[in-house]
């Protein structure tokens, strides 16, 4: 509490040191104010005009044109649009179309109007609406509207006249190249066409080549033992009639032979065995070795018989004749022999495409490696071009869909009118800025003033600046006069206050009315 009073005591020394230094509020107030209020008063007037402009970006033909015509974002574009706007060649189109270069003559003075024009020009977007304001404050009413209506119609006309600038350059772009890939695909047609005639007789066989390579040589083995099945039947069926040419009574199988066999070899054979193994354990008058010689000489005896029986039969070419049975077979030998030779000239065939293809193989992976680029560069040759074609037809449905109907709709909700009023300087905040400058400058300089050359204001005081006690306090002998002095000095300073402040208030009225005090002195 003893502090906050100290601090309280404190602040009241200051306020009463700067009451008593209250000249330099005077003074400083008469020096700024007045100065101040007069160059506030013969600031030009400023105009503003402004327009506002809402971008409709919806087309009934969007949804209908989905998936058939090239579609832009109208959004982005009337963003980007905005964007560039103020760029420095438009800028330099509204001060020529504002007829702002007549008034400059060199070429620095044009430069420096457009970078005035670039910075004071306003465009701005309220939001998502897609509304837009564009504003612009000049001296002369007539210059500002001018300016911005220069500058809406190049927001309206840029945005249209770059739609169809890009359509258009796109449709010309989409023709030359579709005159590029249609000589390109000619050529490549023509190349095809060339390889083909110069290897007609190997492209079949191309990219079949080592499948059609191992077919025939399956067929060929398939062939082969198909010959060799083919050949054992005929021979079985040639010796079943070998066999058919004997008589079932003798036991004669084969004639064409060198030895004819008979059914009594395998019993002669296992009699003269077993006569051996006698020999070697007996002596010939052995009567076990004398049965088995009288045997063996007994079926020796019916076997030489039962040939020369066979052997007088026959005719004199030495064949027997067939009988029915025996034709049947032999036609069926005859069958198979013409199909072992038309298997023979389908197995010479095959091994002379076998032979043919081996020849090739060191070509056709050369030919089909060739046969594959070149179908390659005309496959993407030609999807290339049939591409630009679907976007160029996309792109014409796009130009007329545009002919018919614009993606963006301006609509203006506030043209740009001649302003009747000016808009600025905004004088009412200069005058008070002036005001409290001057008392304010004032105050601080009285202030500095109390601090640097303090007077004592209370007894206390001279403690603080000084060891000495204070005993007691006496008055100024001639109190009258100072009091006399001090009111004086307290009307004039009303008075000057008073003054500033009615020439403030003066000022502040003129002002709301909008009555020219100086009348177009300055």
């Amino acid at each position: 509490m003893q502090d906050l009073q100290q601090t309280l005591t404190q602040i009241l020394d200051y306020v009463k040191g700067v009451w008593i230094k209250k000249r330099y509020v005077i003074i400083f107030s008469w020096l700024i104010c007045p100065i101040g209020f007069l160059y506030v008063a013969t600031l030009p007037d400023v105009y503003s005009s402004k327009a506002q402009v809402y971008v409709d970006t919806r087309s009934v033909l969007q949804p209908l044109l989905r998936g058939l015509a090239i579609q832009t974002n109208p959004d982005q574009e009337i963003q980007m649009m905005a964007k560039t706007l103020l760029s420095r060649s438009n800028v330099e189109k509204i001060a020529r179309e504002s007829d702002l270069d007549i008034t400059t003559s060199t070429e620095a003075e044009f430069e420096s109007l457009v970078t005035s024009l670039s910075k004071d020009i306003a465009l701005q977007s309220t939001g998502r609406d897609n509304i837009f304001n564009i504003s612009f404050e000049n001296e002369s009413p007539t210059v500002a509207q001018r300016v911005v209506q220069e500058t809406l119609d190049l927001f309206v006309e840029g945005a249209l006249g770059n739609n169809r600038k890009d359509t258009d350059t796109a449709g010309r772009f989409l023709d030359e190249q579709i005159a590029e890939y249609e000589s390109r695909l000619s050529e490549a047609e023509q190349r095809l066409a060339d390889f083909k005639r110069q290897y007609n007789d190997i492209l079949p066989l191309a990219g079949t080549y080592y499948t059609s390579l191992q077919s025939l040589n399956s067929e060929l083995e398939a062939t082969q033992l198909q010959i060799k099945q083919t050949q054992q039947q005929a021979q079985s069926l040639k010796n079943q009639i070998n066999n058919a040419k004997r008589s079932d009574s003798f036991g004669v199988t084969d004639a064409e032979e060198p030895v004819l066999r008979t059914r009594y070899d395998d019993r002669i054979k296992t009699l003269e065995e077993e006569l051996d193994r006698l020999k070697l354990r007996f002596t010939d008058k052995h009567p076990d070795v004398v049965e088995a010689t009288a045997l063996l000489e007994s079926l020796e005896k019916s076997r030489q018989t039962e040939i020369d029986a066979f052997l007088n039969q026959a005719d004199d070419n030495g064949n027997q004749p067939l009988t029915e049975l025996n034709r049947e077979i032999s036609l069926e030998a005859s069958r198979l022999e013409s199909q072992i030779a038309s298997l023979r000239v389908k197995e010479n065939d095959l091994e002379g495409k076998i032979a043919a293809l081996e020849s090739k193989v060191d070509l056709i992976p050369q030919i089909e490696a060739e046969s594959s680029a070149l179908n390659r560069d005309y496959g993407i040759t030609k999807r290339k071009y049939e591409e630009l074609l679907s976007r160029k037809e996309s792109a014409d449905l796009s130009r007329r869909a545009d002919v018919s109907a614009e993606d963006l709709q301006f609509r203006i909700i506030e043209p740009p009118l001649l302003p009747k009023r000016p808009s600025g300087p905004n004088r009412i905040i200069f005058y008070t800025a002036v005001l409290i400058l001057g008392f304010g400058a004032g105050i601080a300089i009285a202030f500095l003033v109390s601090q640097l050359k303090p007077v004592l204001i209370r007894p206390k005081q001279l403690l603080s600046v000084s060891d000495y006690p204070i005993w007691g306090t006496v008055t100024h002998l001639n109190i009258e006069q100072i009091n006399k002095t001090n009111r004086s000095r307290l009307i004039i300073f009303l008075m000057s206050s008073g003054a500033i402040v009615a020439m403030y208030s003066v000022l502040i009225a003129a002002e709301i009315m909008n009555i020219d005090l100086f009348g177009g002195l300055f």
